[in-house]
């Protein structure tokens, strides 16, 4: 393909990216203010303020936003690995559909341990807060702050598709995943433990537990496929 055609791919993938996440933004905010709702209940913090005029909207707006991004996620996944495709080889093109719904499951799996450790977050948190204080939810720092977990966590669990694309690309490889298994398993254990804070050593494997199985596993089919 020439600089031509390849800007000519690139400018078509934007444009189908961002009219799907137009569609899916102006669809999720008419139930954007449920999941607020829903969002405050998982909390558990009984209520939440706004503190500007127009609060209430903006709010929904930007919970709307970031959900139009996680439903069209498989129509810019898709459209990005379409974008790339011409610089592989026809054996490597077969992995395309499966990495598309691997990369999905593994973000929207990161979401669901992000909701499921919110209240969590919020408990630790607030121990930490002086004896005399006490914590007033602001709908815009609260909803910010569950935003910026779900994001992160998301991110956190696509590494067996980072691994998996690195050992297709032959960067890394089968061999190099196990010679530094002992440096996986600590980095990934220290990982946990921070972004799920407890005093308890139960909650930090609940993420430990998914992270190491989807290493190994990932290990074990790059070896499988002679990577």
């Amino acid at each position: 393909m020439s600089v031509i055609e390849h800007l000519e791919a690139l400018r078509r993938a934007l444009i189908i990216s961002l009219i799907a996440w137009g569609v899916a933004t102006g669809a999720a905010f008419f139930a954007s203010s449920r999941v607020i709702q829903f969002l405050i209940t998982r909390a558990d913090i009984g209520h939440a303020v706004y503190l500007q005029p127009a609060g209430g909207v903006l709010n929904e707006l930007k919970v709307a936003i970031y959900i139009g991004i996680i439903i069209a996620s498989p129509i810019v996944i898709q459209q990005a690995w379409w974008f790339v495709s011409p610089g592989l080889r026809l054996q490597e093109r077969r992995f395309i559909l499966p990495l598309v719904i691997a990369t999905v499951l593994f973000f929207a799996l990161g979401v669901a341990v992000a909701v499921f450790a919110l209240p969590l977050y919020l408990s630790v948190l607030n121990k930490f807060a002086p004896p005399d204080v006490t914590y007033l939810p602001d709908l815009s720092q609260f909803i910010s702050f569950v935003l910026l977990m779900v994001i992160g966590f998301g991110i956190v669990f696509e590494l067996p598709v980072v691994l998996f694309v690195l050992g297709m690309l032959r960067i890394t490889s089968s061999g190099w995943l196990h010679r530094r298994r002992p440096y996986f398993f600590l980095g990934l254990g220290l990982l946990a433990n921070f972004l799920t804070p407890g005093a308890d050593p139960l909650t930090p494997l609940i993420m430990f537990i998914p992270l190491y199985v989807f290493f190994e596993g990932t290990a074990l089919l790059l070896k499988l496929l002679g990577r």
